[in-house]
């Protein structure tokens, strides 16, 4: 679940840094979720209600001992956040909402175990796609990549949003800018927030033992993003495609490690 990018991100804080029992506990959730989305993956298909898909993960999730991280957060009813198409984070499932060939999904799913949160997202073909919609899911994987890889003690965490816009400047999309990646740990939102765009060095460096979620979202055309009517689901203001990707991943003295990972 992405993060308003609304303030300039916290500084050093030493309530970023997990301990070893902290990060045991997250990489449990870590695997929770990875594990329930690797049971939708097998289920995207034509023909399937979303809610029926939020109703499989909120069971998979209970059922492998963690509770929903979704559920309950501001109010939010659900177990995923979804984005079709030009949807790009948010979207409410609904069992009039049924998938059809060609679509894009975006699913946003995370867990909770023994009070400490993962984060994670996939945007899925649904059947037969567009080539272009074959290179924004491309490109968002790569984007994933990329940011992950500056994940490393001493970066600069304005490193991460450049990566990912040099990947999307590459396949000729945007990257989004009022949306962004952000800290996670015994809250789904903490600090620092994560720009998922070209920004100058912030000062704040990345320190082993925190957690952040990472999670470019690309768009075929403009950047630009508005609220629907149903002040949860964001939209590309244009109409056009837009894909989501995203990890939880700890920094550590040996680099990255992705704990939204089986």
């Amino acid at each position: 679940m992405s993060k308003g990018n609304r303030r300039k991100p916290l500084f050093l804080n030493r309530g970023l840094i997990k301990s070893d029992n902290e990060i045991a506990m997250m990489r449990k959730s870590g695997k929770i979720a990875a594990r329930c989305m690797e049971t939708i993956s097998q289920i995207v298909k034509p023909g399937i209600s979303t809610l029926e898909l939020d109703e499989i993960a909120e069971r998979t999730i209970r059922g492998l001992g963690a509770l929903p991280a979704f559920k309950g957060q501001y109010d939010y009813p659900f177990t995923l956040c979804l984005g079709i198409n030009e949807e790009v984070v948010h979207g409410l499932p609904s069992k009039d909402r049924i998938l059809a060939d060609g679509d894009i999904i975006a699913i946003d799913l995370g867990a909770i175990v023994d009070g400490w949160y993962s984060d994670m997202a996939v945007t899925f073909r649904v059947g037969s796609v567009s080539d272009e919609a074959n290179d924004l899911l491309t490109a968002g994987q790569e984007a994933l990549a990329a940011g992950i890889d500056e994940c490393l003690v001493g970066q600069d965490l304005h490193a991460i949003g450049r990566a990912i816009a040099v990947v999307a400047k590459k396949w000729g999309f945007s990257s989004v800018r009022d949306l962004c990646g952000h800290g996670l740990g015994r809250k789904l939102h903490e600090e620092p927030q994560v720009p998922l765009y070209h920004l100058p060095d912030s000062g704040f460096k990345l320190k082993a033992g925190m957690t952040l979620a990472i999670e470019p979202m690309l768009c075929v055309g403009g950047y630009e993003v508005m609220l629907a009517d149903d002040n949860w689901t964001y939209v590309t203001r244009d109409g056009k495609l837009s894909s989501q990707f995203e990890h939880t991943v700890l920094i550590t003295e040996q680099g990255p490690e992705i704990l939204t990972k089986l």
